[in-house]
């Protein structure tokens, strides 16, 4: 199959792509997501194969209006409407108790919830409208591997197994939805994101649970990223703490025969006399442009497989530097550089 890169102009060939039960990779404010017809079994199961993705990990159902979701979801309480209300579109995916057989146990991974996404994007909220089904929208990279934020990514990773790949540039947020269950009584946040529990907590006026990140091994999880090894490069990558010396890890690297890369703030960089071995980009200068950067730059890594290891910043864990903190950790194994 050979992959197209479709602009803005060429939507209605991405739209019949869907149609036909193939799948179109399409942007969002927060990474590139691979698209198929969310009501076409078939078509739903390319995505697994093309992702390399385990048949137990829920599918995220992409939508361009809130009539959309209606049709599937068993009821949306007083709460939803209020957060749909404050942060649609945008990146706030919520789960809700499905209506019985309206959506395959592939997208579900057999459960009664599924999750709902409605993207702060115009080009693929008309993607949506004119295919006339929501859309599956997993990530559009290979399993496991850092998440893409622009059209190149997905190509680097997917050209030859999918129709196409909707470019609108590069992601502005640059890290996943915040993923907030609404299927039980304590609204309870399964993966972070951009909008924090404070954001969701000051609308519905009511404590969120933020404790519940991961599944275990014979689980099935409610939303991506709680069971499985996400956003890793090839190279290891190891946590360098705020309470870490970065004079440190710089003598750690100079006594290192091989490359070693450093991703970190401006000020960290150009307060350091790097030894020649250090390979360094940069997250810009505070936590949102750390998780905007964060997948391009170890995937920029990747394009240097001399590199093995990559030391990167980490941040106290608070508001959206905690969906920073939550993709790093799972890109780094949970290791650290005081453990080298």
């Amino acid at each position: 199959m050979k992959t197209l890169i479709l602009k803005k102009d060429q939507i209605e060939q991405a739209a019949n792509f869907i149609k036909e039960g193939e799948l179109v990779s399409f942007p969002t404010e927060t990474v590139y997501g691979l698209g198929a017809d969310a009501t076409n079994e078939t078509a739903v199961k390319k995505v697994y194969a093309a992702k390399g993705r385990p048949s137990d990990n829920p599918l995220i159902v992409t939508v361009s209006s809130v009539e959309m979701v209606t049709k599937y979801v068993d009821h949306i309480s007083d709460d939803a409407q209020k957060l749909i209300k404050a942060f649609w579109p945008g990146s706030l995916t919520m789960i809700f108790k499905l209506k019985p057989n309206v959506l395959s146990k592939a997208v579900t991974g057999g459960l009664n919830t599924a999750a709902f996404r409605f993207p702060q994007n115009q080009l693929t909220l008309d993607l949506i409208t004119k295919a006339g089904v929501p859309i599956v929208g997993p990530s559009a990279n290979t399993s496991g591997k850092p998440s893409p934020t622009t059209a190149q990514h997905v190509y680097h990773d997917l050209n030859g197994k999918i129709a196409a790949i909707l470019d609108d540039g590069p992601t502005t947020v640059g890290v996943e939805s915040t993923v907030l269950d609404m299927s039980v009584k304590t609204p309870s946040i399964l993966r972070p994101g951009a909008v924090t529990k404070d954001d969701i907590e000051a609308v519905i006026h009511q404590n969120v649970i933020d404790e519940l990140h991961h599944v275990g091994t014979d689980q099935t999880p409610k939303a991506p990223g709680m069971k499985y090894k996400h956003y890793a490069p090839n190279a290891q990558v190891y946590i360098v703490d705020p309470e870490d010396s970065w004079l440190d890890v710089a003598k750690w690297i100079e006594s290192h025969p091989q490359p070693v890369g450093v991703m970190a703030f401006d000020n960290v960089i150009s307060s350091i006399d790097w030894p020649m071995n250090a390979q360094i980009v940069t997250l810009g200068n505070n936590s949102r442009t750390a998780s905007r950067d964060l997948f391009a730059d170890l995937r920029e890594f990747d394009n240097h497989p001399e590199i093995k290891i990559i030391f990167t910043q980490g941040l106290k864990p608070s508001g959206i530097a905690e969906a920073y903190m939550n993709r790093l950790n799972k890109s780094a194994g949970q290791m650290h550089f005081k453990q080298l």
